[in-house]
């Protein structure tokens, strides 16, 4: 799941580079888009992600670069650009990182889909029971999880697929649960 968020990061990180035509627009654009008055409601969600990065920085002693703060942030950071609030604010810029995708597909199905997997992730993380059903072992959810995000690594480049298949280890994981 964590080279999903690699993948996810840099694509967009990508996109939004060359949508400002900016290698630093995550520095940048705090003054730009980031600031602008709809996003008062979110309290300035990503400009107060960035700030918060280049403190954490600072306070550390470390010099503060666009990919030192690009690589700090969270999951939901990046998920945030498909909120249809900021989505717009930078020109529906990152659909374009899935330029395989379904035609069907769409800000709004996407943004449905790394929720989802943010949501599953959260649960790994916080060490939360994930195959169970009531008192039954049941992997359904993680398998539908996983096909997610080949879904969606597929869409951004089918390359990668096969690489997520050499580290998947999934399905041996399930086997051993579905065996206890």
């Amino acid at each position: 799941m964590s080279q999903f968020e690699v993948v996810l990061r840099n694509s967009l990180n990508t996109v939004l580079t060359s949508h400002f035509a900016d290698p630093d627009w995550i520095i940048h654009q705090k003054t730009g888009f980031m600031k602008h008055h709809s996003l008062k409601h979110s309290h300035y969600f990503l400009k107060t992600c960035v700030e918060k990065t280049e403190t954490k920085l600072i306070r550390k002693g470390i010099s503060v670069t666009s990919g030192k703060i690009i690589a700090d942030q969270t999951f939901g950071f990046w998920l945030a650009f498909f909120l249809s609030h900021h989505y717009s604010l930078v020109g529906g810029q990152p659909i374009h990182l899935f330029p395989y995708k379904p035609s069907a597909e769409n800000r709004a199905s996407i943004h449905d889909k790394l929720h989802t997997i943010k949501n599953f992730r959260n649960r790994v993380n916080h060490c939360e029971p994930l195959c169970f059903s009531a008192i039954n072992i049941d992997c359904t959810y993680a398998l539908h999880i996983k096909t997610k995000i080949y879904d969606l690594v597929q869409w951004v480049n089918p390359t990668l697929v096969s690489f997520f298949e050499e580290i998947d280890n999934i399905e041996g994981k399930i086997k051993k649960v579905d065996n206890l």
